[in-house]
């Protein structure tokens, strides 16, 4: 087992399993925390890290993953997240918000706080799982966009609180990515239109290449932080503007 410790939330699907598994690649144990046991529990086996079941908008649940993961954390990635509903202003169901801002914004900080301790005894990483949809809005966009906009404001509030200590802060912000559940979550369980969101898109972004910048920030030497990353698919050349269809031939 590695001395080193990383801790990820979220590990469950998608993003978060994918970086545990890079994370496990570069030689960090990994503590993989999510509400999902049976899930957390095979990919820990697979990876030789720890499963840890946790709700981040539960107190309870993350003073248990501070426990388990004791008085030195390497890397802690701030991977849990969820988007719900894309409705109008007008009719949106703001129950939806709160799960989205409980979890996305709330859940970040409740784990941060919990964790940070520990974070700076190793003088380590904290690494926000944020989005492009930070940045800018779109049409149903009002709950999502700004959840993650606040959780891009918690991690740059904190780079600058943490200023003359020795822990990084890395916000990794990933435009279209295609992984199992993250539209289908959104659109409960609609696959027509999940699928839609991908249609004609040539090589979105996968879970595996926003983990491989996460293993990338986590193996930077101390003195180097990666403030902010923005990844893109080719296709997307901004929130708004996304090419589908088959690549035109070279000029």
């Amino acid at each position: 087992m590695s001395n080193k410790l990383a801790v990820v939330t979220g590990a469950s699907s998608g993003i978060g399993a994918a970086s545990a598994r890079a994370l496990a690649a570069a030689g960090f144990t990994v503590v993989c925390a999510a509400r999902r046991l049976d899930r957390i529990a095979a990919l820990a086996d697979e990876i030789g890290g720890h499963a840890v079941q946790c709700d981040v908008r539960s107190d309870a649940d993350v003073a248990a993953l501070a426990q388990a993961a004791g008085p030195s954390v390497d890397v802690l990635v701030n991977n849990a997240g969820l988007a719900v509903g894309q409705d109008p202003v007008e009719v949106a169901n703001l129950a939806d918000w709160a799960t989205m801002y409980e979890t996305n914004v709330l859940g970040a900080a409740r784990v941060t706080q919990a964790l940070l301790p520990a974070v700076t005894a190793a003088q380590g990483i904290i690494v926000f799982m944020t989005s492009t949809a930070a940045d800018i809005a779109y049409e149903g966009g009002g709950g999502y966009c700004g959840a993650k906009a606040a959780e891009h404001m918690l991690a740059a509030a904190l780079r600058l609180e943490l200023n003359g200590r020795p822990v990084r802060i890395c916000e990794i912000s990933p435009g279209m990515v295609h992984t199992d559940e993250f539209s289908l979550n959104r659109f409960a369980g609609d696959q027509t239109r999940a699928d839609a969101v991908y249609a004609g898109v040539t090589n979105p972004l996968t879970a595996e290449d926003i983990a491989s910048t996460v293993a990338w920030a986590a193996t930077c030497p101390p003195h180097v932080n990666l403030d902010r990353i923005v990844i893109r698919p080719v296709a997307q050349a901004a929130q708004h503007k996304v090419f589908r269809g088959e690549y035109p031939p070279k000029v």
